[in-house]
């Protein structure tokens, strides 16, 4: 057997199996990265899900007489500010996650203010259809917590993949970036002191 044909079979032999490692490597980051693309969808339908039960339960709450323009006023906008911030789900940033999150917070913080104003109004809180949007907005949120740890979940198995050496390397040329982890809001671990005023 020739010398010259020994290094040159170690060479293919190695730029085979570097072949096969970098191929993997791609394979493996695309899949957990289009999980966490799809569960950053789910995220997204139960926060729009919440957005149209808000939208009814605004018409409804507009029926009643009398009831405060203000609080109203303030769920609409709190609306139309949280559903004009949208997410690139293939490159998920922190500073993306806490501009939604203070959005979405705002809308949250309106929403209550709007159900304390409504025990003020005793037709209104035994009025079908608001208790039935009422209930169908609780479970929404509980919906929307169980999707946001889903797509947590979700994170963590890519950017374990990409921030493991020798794949960061690869990760750094194929241009896999870590994503970033829905986390709560400031304050979120304290209980919101609630006054119900009854006139």
């Amino acid at each position: 057997m020739k010398k010259w044909l020994i290094p040159v079979i170690i060479l293919a032999v190695l730029g085979i199996g570097l072949y096969q490692w970098a191929v993997g490597f791609n394979n493996t980051a695309v899949k957990l990265k289009e999980t966490s693309t799809q569960a950053w969808a789910n995220v997204e339908s139960a926060y729009q899900r919440r957005n149209d039960l808000i939208g009814n339960l605004v018409k409804t709450v507009q029926g009643a007489a009398d009831f405060e323009k203000g609080t109203l006023t303030a769920v609409i906008e709190a609306r139309a500010k949280a559903t004009s911030v949208s997410i690139d789900p293939t490159n998920i940033t922190p500073e993306q996650l806490a501009k939604f999150n203070e959005v979405q917070g705002g809308l949250s913080g309106a929403l209550k203010s709007l159900l304390v104003t409504v025990e003020r109004y005793p037709d209104l809180k035994a009025n079908q259809n608001f208790l039935e949007l009422q209930s169908q907005l609780e479970g929404t949120e509980n919906r929307i917590n169980i999707e946001r740890n889903r797509f947590n979940e979700s994170v963590l198995p890519y950017n374990n993949h990409i921030k493991t050496f020798p794949n960061s390397v690869l990760a750094g040329l194929f241009n896999f970036d870590e994503l970033a982890y829905f986390k709560s809001e400031a304050g979120a671990e304290q209980a919101p002191d609630v006054n119900f005023e009854f006139n």
